[in-house]
């Protein structure tokens, strides 16, 4: 800008002063005057190209400022969804050890009742050996119509009496009254510990009302036997009643 106010001052200088300076550097002020209009429109050709660059540089900033934030809500909502996502797990993953320690607690649960069977049913097939073996060897006597009466002491509800053993005073458990077994008859037919009512045997089997009770409780019975296997009868009950009962319809 100043080169060409120099440029301007030479020949309003030259015009004034009549001519004196000479046609050479006319023409040289005139094509600097030249060249200087074209470095100026060259200048705002770059000029205007930088403000066009300067723009296109604010509207990607601008679109950068926008896609940073939407990124930041992007992280920010799969964030609170993976958080979300792991809490879901954690309580799922609760609720599955939860239900393994209860599997688990059933599962023993279950394998102690299994060998409570086990043992039950091992002292049943004892039992039913033992019986097997005592039928098997005992001698031949005489019918039963004439064995003897046979007594076994039951349980009976009544308490001790006064002049009881001082251990049964304290214990205070009912006496054992001796109750006659009587031998089955000809003709008579054999109750049925799975169906008869407690009275019945009572009456037909000379137990007291709680044994009977007992019995009519823990049916069904497979076996005569099981009234000792199960502890629901003593032995000695058992066996002045096992020739009178059975199991079978």
């Amino acid at each position: 800008m100043k080169r060409q106010v120099v440029i301007i001052a030479i020949l309003v200088v030259a015009m004034a002063g009549g001519g004196c300076v000479g046609k050479s550097k006319y023409m040289q002020a005139v094509a600097e005057l030249d060249e200087t209009k074209a470095e100026l429109e060259r200048t705002q050709t770059l000029k205007v190209a930088l403000e066009q660059q300067v723009k296109s540089l604010k509207d990607q900033n601008e679109k950068l400022t926008a896609g940073a934030e939407l990124a930041s809500a992007e992280q920010q909502r799969i964030k609170e969804t993976r958080d979300k996502e792991r809490a879901s797990v954690e309580g799922q993953v609760r609720d599955l050890e939860q239900k393994v320690r209860d599997l688990a607690a059933r599962n023993r649960k279950l394998q102690r009742e299994y060998e409570e069977v086990v043992k039950q049913n091992q002292a049943l097939r004892s039992t039913v050996a033992r019986y097997k073996k005592e039928f098997k060897d005992r001698p031949a006597g005489p019918s039963e119509a004439s064995r003897p009466p046979v007594t076994a002491a039951v349980p009976s509800p009544q308490t001790v009496s006064p002049s009881a053993s001082p251990d049964a005073q304290t214990a205070g458990q009912p006496t054992m009254v001796p109750v006659p077994a009587a031998p089955p008859q000809p003709g008579l037919s054999l109750v049925n510990i799975n169906t008869a009512s407690a009275n019945d045997m009572v009456l037909f089997l000379g137990l007291s009302k709680e044994a009977a009770e007992r019995v009519a409780m823990n049916r069904p019975y497979r076996l005569k036997g099981e009234l000792v296997a199960r502890d629901v009868l003593p032995k000695a009950t058992f066996d002045v009643i096992k020739d009178r009962i059975t199991v079978s319809p």
